[in-house]
This record gives structure tokens, sequence and C-alpha cells, in this order.
């Protein structure tokens, strides 16, 4: 088992977040990680959807023998994770119960904010997995729809983006929150600029690195490799154009993005 990569996916360029932080945390691990750019953004699609598409990226990293999938995508832990998790062979991890536990232990005066992409703020997943842990907590829930694409375009960056953002926390400053979920893989990079909008004390939490604690933790910090790990990745629509993106998110150049359509 330890010999066997880690499974990754997403819907796009978001997982990367994620990536980066696991590649971080365990270097000797090998990876494979599935980015589904051929129907991105999920957060606007149906649960039907949405656990479809998963359960056909899981059953492709199945085949490729991993050990464990990360589910590196709020939608589809919101959405897709209990299907997953029954009809997957090895165990499936999500995004949500480990920001949520963050979230529950970073708050001073218990008014927690998630930002998430309109089929996560439906699914109340958040809201769910906070309130198991702190059943009086506040919690404001945000749909932020234009985030993924203004990420997914390299768009990040600009004055269209912070007006966007401006736009979206601006129920979150009136509530006073302390504490705000990023509760899309696609939002921490657009963090220095959600922070500076909602000020310095203002806790951020990170599903990179909650999930990437979380996913140490369930392997125990067990593996005995001592060579750098290997990365692997697969794309569903346009690898050169996933490649290029990818590269300048990870910090790090990508030899080769393969290219593999999903059987949905």
């Amino acid at each position: 088992m330890r010999k066997q990569a880690i499974g990754i996916f997403d819907s796009g360029l978001g997982g990367l977040t994620i990536l980066k932080a696991l590649r971080r945390r365990l270097p000797h691990e090998d990876f494979i990680y599935f980015g589904d750019t051929a129907n991105v953004p999920y957060g606007s699609k149906s649960k039907q959807t949405v656990t479809r598409f998963s359960l056909a990226i899981a059953h492709f990293l199945e085949e490729q023998q991993v050990k464990l999938i990360v589910v590196a995508c709020n939608t589809a832990s919101a959405l897709a994770l209990d299907a997953l998790r029954k009809q997957c062979r090895v165990p499936v991890l999500g995004v949500i119960e480990p920001g949520a536990q963050a979230a529950s232990q970073s708050t001073q005066n218990g008014c927690i904010a998630v930002l998430g992409t309109e089929a996560t703020v439906r699914s109340q997943a958040y809201a769910k997995a906070i309130s198991k842990k702190m059943p009086h907590a506040k919690i404001i829930q945000q749909a932020c729809p234009l985030f993924v694409p203004l990420v997914e375009e390299n768009w990040a960056k600009t004055p269209a983006a912070n007006l966007i953002a401006q736009t979206y926390l601006a129920p979150i400053k009136r509530n006073q929150a302390d504490t705000v979920i990023l509760g899309c893989t696609h939002y921490p990079i657009l963090k220095p600029m959600l922070a500076t909008i909602l000020g310095k004390n203002i806790r951020l939490v990170d599903p990179a690195q909650t999930t990437a604690q979380a996913v140490e933790k369930f392997l125990g910090k067990n593996s005995s490799a001592k060579s750098k790990g290997k990365l692997t990745v697969y794309a569903s629509d346009d690898p050169t154009r996933f490649k290029r993106l990818a590269s300048r998110l990870l910090g790090q150049p990508l030899s080769t993005v393969h290219l593999k359509k999903l059987n949905v």
C-alpha cells in the first residue's frame, strides 16, 4: 500500500492548491491528479450530475491502483462523498469536515462565514458540519459563482476580480464574522486579495492546508519511501492549457499532462 499513489481530483485547477500542500507535507508519496476541465465548473450543476462525474473519475483512479482518493473539490465533497464512499474500494476523504473542524477551533466570537459555490451553499454541508461541533454558532453562507471562472481564466489579480470580491464579501463584513472558510479549492488562489478586503483580524480557513493535515493524519505518516514522489496529471480537456496554468500554480513546470476523457 505504501508504494501506491494517492489519487486527487477536482473540477479543474483548484485542487492543485491541495496537491501542492500535500506534496509539501508528504514529499515521498506518489500522486495522481485528475482535473475535469471538460466539465468545470461543478458548482452550478445538479447533485446527480456532479455525482456521475465524480464516480467516473474515482473509478478511473481506482484503475490506476491508488490507495486513497482525495476529493479536492468542495462541491463534489458536499454532493457526492456518500456515493463515492459506498462505491469505491479504497478510502475516500473530502474537504468539508477538516475545514469545519478548523473553523470551529479558530472562531472567537462564534460567527463563521462560508464562501462557496452555489451547489455547496445549497447543500448546507458546511453549516451541518459546523453545527455538530458548535450548535450555537452563527453561520453566514455566501455563494461566489464568479470566483471559479476568474481563477480558471487566470484573472485572479485583475481589478474586475477585486470588484467582484468586494461585492461578495460585503455581507461577511457586515455580520462581523471572525473566521471565513474558503469553501472551494479554487479560492485559496484568491487568498491575498480576500485577506486584504476582509482585514488582518479575520482568519481565513484554507481547505488546502486543512485537507493536507487530514490526509497526513489518516496515513499516519508511515511512509517508508526515501526518494521524492512522482506526480502524474490527467485532464479531461485541453491538456496543453491545463499544463500551462497548472505549472504556474504549482510553481514548477509539468513535463506532461495526459488527456483522459470521462466515460459518463
